[in-house]
């Protein structure tokens, strides 16, 4: 294993949820005022998903007001300083550009885990 990949293998965080494109999360975001920290929630609808290994990004968009309002997070950052999966999604797109031009929040079905279909 050559340098470059011990330190990206370093960088890269181990601690967040596993979520897919579709589904609602709540990022937390360190923000910085002054020699003040804070945390600040960024709930919404994950778009996209760019996987290119420690430089991996995640697009999340959401309605406040009428606004769309869309923030891209890269996920190995330590800014963030969690991720919460609110609802699981069920899209068929890998990239969900068409939401940008609806007047409201898209309607999405929810996906249901394995084991509660082998249960019925």
């Amino acid at each position: 294993m050559n340098l470059v990949d011990k330190i990206t293998k370093s960088q890269i965080r181990t601690d967040l949820p596993e979520f897919r494109v579709g589904d609602t999360v709540k990022v937390g975001y360190k923000i910085k005022e002054g020699n003040k920290e804070r945390v600040q929630d960024f709930e919404g609808i994950v778009m996209a998903i760019q996987n290119r290994g420690i430089g991996r990004t995640f697009i999340v968009r959401k309605l406040s007001q009428g606004v769309g309002t869309e923030r891209t997070f890269p996920m190995n950052s330590p800014k963030i300083a969690y991720i919460e999966v609110i609802r699981k999604g069920k899209v068929r797109q890998a990239k969900l550009g068409y939401i940008r031009n609806l007047v409201s929040q898209p309607k999405i079905k929810e996906r249901r885990n394995k084991a509660s279909k082998e249960e019925k």
